[in-house]
């Protein structure tokens, strides 16, 4: 069986987004700014992509690109261009996901509970400005973590999709003034980042061993 190692192009994606989480403290703006943040998803799509086996290990790759690309789009247009790069990409991978469900009913249970966190998001929200928007942001984030949690892809799939969903939240709950802006801040980087590296890690394993096993 072809083991899966970590190679130089993973590692070097981990630096890139692990290096970034310096820059809270040292708030550095402009175009190196914005190559910095986009580095650390975009080099996890490239390494996703050139380890593809299959349709499924590339859209992958696409996953995480359309997340390199949000990166870029929030920090050059603003939110409402990085959400629709992000939304994208949740569409894509709850499509990945329920392609691969473990779950028979996997695609009758994810959109409910989808709905019900979108509901409860325009609920805390409610009176907010755009918050028609943010719930169907929502919807579209919690569909990608619920068709994780339901697929067969593994542990490290569905961690990473649910941190990914708790670092949206946290940025909700800032803008929103529900938590201190110096915590949250503090921890959506990591949270996404590291949510994105296990995203990857797990399914292109997944995946290759498969192919390896076959």
């Amino acid at each position: 069986m072809d083991r899966l190692r970590t190679e130089p192009l993973f590692t070097a994606a981990l630096i890139a987004g692990a290096s970034y989480f310096a820059n809270y403290w040292l708030e550095a703006g402009g175009t190196a700014a914005v190559v910095w943040k986009g580095a650390g998803v975009g080099l996890l799509a490239l390494w996703a992509r050139n380890k593809a086996v299959n349709g499924d290990g590339r859209m992958i790759g696409a996953v995480l690109a359309l997340g390199a690309l949000g990166d870029v789009l929030l920090e050059l247009q603003g939110m409402a261009a990085g959400g629709l790069a992000f939304l994208a990409g949740h569409f894509l991978a709850s499509y990945l996901y329920l392609r691969n469900k473990r779950v028979p009913a996997a695609q009758w249970i994810a959109p409910p509970v989808a709905m019900g966190v979108a509901l409860l998001a325009w609920w805390v929200f409610r009176g907010g400005y755009q918050v028609e928007l943010l719930a169907f942001y929502v919807f579209g984030l919690s569909l990608m973590a619920a068709s994780a949690m339901l697929s067969r892809l593994g542990t490290l799939v569905a961690a990473g999709a649910l941190l990914f969903f708790v670092s949206d939240w946290l940025i909700f709950l800032r803008e929103g003034r529900m938590i201190a802006p110096q915590i949250a801040s503090l921890l959506i980087w990591p949270t996404y980042f590291v949510g994105q590296a296990l995203i990857a890690w797990g399914a292109v394993h997944v995946f290759r061993g498969e192919k390896a096993s076959a």
